[in-house]
């Protein structure tokens, strides 16, 4: 038992194992990520896992997009093994006396990628199945397309090193080396102990996978083993670099279809390319990698300082050529909004008010302000489904009835999309608003695209533009998103902002407030086609109001001489729904320079947005109308009962003061609407306001907050607007539209 548990310890897998977790810590990291992400445990708010474990390709969960899945797993193990083996094949020099050393190598190192593919295996089946409901046949086909692209890239990889094999043979002098692994080894000891810094191996496992034992290599001169793995290391460079030129070509050539590979297939490559990076800066500069990084970092850290590279997101269809800026400073947004200027603005609203009351055909209408809550997918696909519903209890009047819809990412998504067909139907356009294709349309991917264009575009390839009338921009992840969006609603949104202002203006269509929030400050940048300086500000001052200024900006009257008007609607939507590191932040054309982020961040809901607007004209609402109400759609349940409270260890308590905030955000959002509608109810009007909110019929089945739904999301998130309490609501809707 004894020389067994030796030999098992001494044996090459397990060497190679305890040497990866001594000396190999950076590049264990990408492993420890992919396990943590396809197990649900990193990343899974964000939908990380479904990308892995239901790899979309044209547009579907299939065998295509699962074999370019497993094309690209096979490139990161191969990277792994290469760069492993640059970093490490010296200290296991009796790999040097065998034939096919690479491929033995690769045998041996296996443990961990087994692993993972294994786990990978259990983890896809029980999402498939569950999550995204793929039948047990269609599950096995997605399945052999992984181990079919899994299977090319290793067969094509080793059979790119038996060639190099034989080239290195065949420079060698002949009868210097003995590649006869069936040659009995030598018995005078258990262990071959390598010299210097190398590492006793025992037994390795050979191409017949048996275990075999090491041979000596004393008799081998120094040099002659060096130049056998150094030819190797040449081999594993070029195809390391062939990955590289990979990435670059797909992100020249990412808006064809066919070369939107999954997102899950262009993180792998560039792990497996930061993995190579890595193992090369180590090998080469050894000691002084680290020194490197930091110079490196430090190079291009000025170059992006003084603008020589700049790879900051820009809001599309604005001019950013003129080289003199609008000030960003208290003077000139308190110059924006000078009482002439308000009142002139305040005027051209009550002409829209007056001609939104004309067309209600009644003396004291009620007036609708909806607003719609972040959340990406599901809160785009949860608005949109309670918008059609609303659209049959009012017999086709919802959208007449509203004066303004503001709000936040997804909901204002869906809500956007809405307006438009609703636009279409009012010219003539055949559009049945009920129709459910529309659900459809807006609870499609947006995910994939912006992934795989943040590795094959952000990080390989940002030299591509395109253009939106006179200007140029870059294609990144800011683009692939506005493009998944322009085609999941089939086109109907790519206009400029200008485009509605007519419609706007006659009230024809309801008023739109997109909201985003400026870093620097959390002020609020509104995009309207109207001038709206009367937002830019609360009514009420103190001697205190002239210190900050304005809390928001009207971006139409900041930029006026950028051409704001020719911002697309599939921007400012972008600007609305910037979350943090999945859709970059927007950065303006002002001085100093700022940049706008996901409107949730202050005012998820709206509320705050349509309170202010509601109180600057109450004189008119209390005068021409019987009430307000506020229709509230939010994807994000209120209150926090149903969350046990947990107690994560001493982990836990260092983090809470840093966590406590960004988990209760949301949540001190709501404490503070509740606040604002109370106080607002003391303004002469009648208000009332009726939330529909998603609430999953089990929390543990909830849908994710991300760009992407599965299966049986999409049916979880329809279905809720079946349940009690959205039930009561539409109960609620009916009695004031009929009051």
């Amino acid at each position: 038992m004894k020389e067994f548990i030796n030999n098992f310890y001494y044996s090459f897998p397990i060497q190679l194992l305890f040497l990866h977790f001594r000396k190999s810590q950076s590049l264990l990291i990408f492993w420890c990520i992919l396990f943590l992400v396809i197990t649900g445990n990193f990343m899974k708010i964000f939908g990380a896992n479904a990308l892995f474990l239901a790899p979309e390709y044209l547009g579907n969960v299939n065998a295509g997009g699962a074999a370019i899945t497993g094309i690209t797993t096979g490139v990161f193990i191969m990277s792994w093994n290469i760069t492993t083996f640059i970093l490490h094949s010296m200290r296991f020099r009796f790999l040097a006396t065998t034939s096919k050393p690479f491929l033995k190598y690769c045998l041996n190192n296996a443990i961990i990628p087994v692993c993972f593919l294994i786990l990978y295996f259990f983890e896809a089946y029980y999402y498939d199945r569950n999550m995204e409901l793929i039948p047990v046949f269609d599950f096995i086909i997605i399945a052999a397309g992984f181990v079919g692209g899994l299977f090319l890239v290793v067969a094509i990889s080793f059979a790119y090193f038996f060639t190099a094999d034989k080239r290195i043979v065949r420079t060698l002098k002949p009868g210097m080396l003995d590649f006869d692994e069936h040659k009995k080894a030598e018995h005078d000891q258990n262990v071959q102990t390598e010299i210097g810094f190398g590492l006793p191996v025992g037994y390795y496992l050979n191409t017949r996978f048996r275990f075999r034992k090491a041979r000596k290599v004393a008799h081998y001169s120094q040099e002659f083993l060096d130049s056998i793995f150094m030819r190797h290391h040449i081999s594993a460079i070029i195809t390391i670099m062939m990955a590289f030129i990979f990435m670059i070509f797909i992100g020249f050539f990412l808006d064809h279809k066919i070369f939107q590979v999954p997102a899950a297939a262009s993180i792998l490559i560039f792990f497996a390319v930061v993995v190579a990076v890595i193992g090369a800066l180590t090998h080469f500069l050894r000691s002084w990698s680290i020194l490197f990084v930091i110079f490196l970092f430090v190079i291009l850290n000025i170059l992006y300082k003084y603008n020589i590279i700049d790879p900051r997101n820009k809001a599309f269809g604005l001019n950013y050529t003129q080289k003199v800026r609008p000030q960003y400073s208290r003077e000139h947004l308190e110059a924006l909004n000078a009482p002439a200027r308000i009142e002139a603005d305040k005027n051209n609203m009550i002409g829209i008010l007056n001609r939104w009351k004309v067309n209600q055909g009644e003396e004291k209408p009620l007036m609708i302000l909806f607003n719609f809550s972040g959340g990406g997918v599901r809160s785009a696909t949860f608005a949109m489904n309670i918008l059609e519903q609303l659209d049959s209890i009012s017999k086709g009047t919802i959208m007449r009835k509203t004066a303004l819809i503001t709000g936040a990412s997804g909901g204002m998504l869906a809500a956007t999309y809405f307006r438009e067909l609703y636009r279409l139907r009012l010219n003539g356009e055949n559009i049945d608003l009920q129709n459910r294709r529309y659900i459809n349309d807006i609870s499609k991917d947006l995910l994939n695209p912006v992934f795989s264009s943040m590795i094959a575009r952000d990080l390989f390839s940002p030299a591509q533009k395109f253009s939106v009338g006179p200007y140029r921009y870059v294609k990144d992840r800011g683009y692939a998103f506005e493009q998944k969006l322009n085609e999941n609603t089939h086109g109907l949104l790519d206009k400029n902002i200008g485009f509605y202002s007519k419609d706007e203006l006659g009230s024809k269509i309801p008023f739109l407030i997109l909201n985003s929030v400026i870093t620097r400050d959390l002020k609020k940048m509104m995009i309207s086609t109207q001038p709206i300086s009367f937002m830019m500000e609360p009514t009420f001052k103190d001697s205190t109001a002239e210190m900050d200024g304005p809390d928001a900006i009207d971006f139409a009257s900041m930029f006026k001489d950028e051409n704001p008007m020719n911002l697309r609607m599939l921007t400012a939507l972008r600007m609305n729904a910037a979350y943090p590191y999945i859709l970059p932040s927007v950065w303006l054309p002002s001085d100093p320079v700022i940049d706008v982020m996901d409107a949730g961040l202050r005012d998820n809901n709206g509320q705050e947005t349509s309170l202010r607007f509601l109180n600057v004209f109450k004189d008119w609402i209390n005068t021409n109308t019987r009430g307000v109400l506020i229709i509230q759609v939010r994807a994000r349940q209120k209150g926090s009962w149903d969350n046990t409270y947990e107690n994560g260890g001493i982990l836990s308590g260092l983090t809470k003061p840093f966590s406590m905030l960004q988990l209760n955000w949301f949540r001190l959002q709501d404490y503070f609407e509740d606040d604002e509608i109370t106080y607002a109810q003391n303004l002469d009007s009648n208000l009332h306001r009726v939330a529909f909110m998603y609430i999953p019929e089990k929390e543990e089945r909830g849908a994710t907050l991300n760009f992407h739904l599965t299966a049986s999301e999409k049916k979880e998130v329809i279905a809720s607007a079946s349940r009690k309490n959205n039930l009561e609501a539409f109960e609620e809707v009916k009695k004031y539209l009929n009051h």
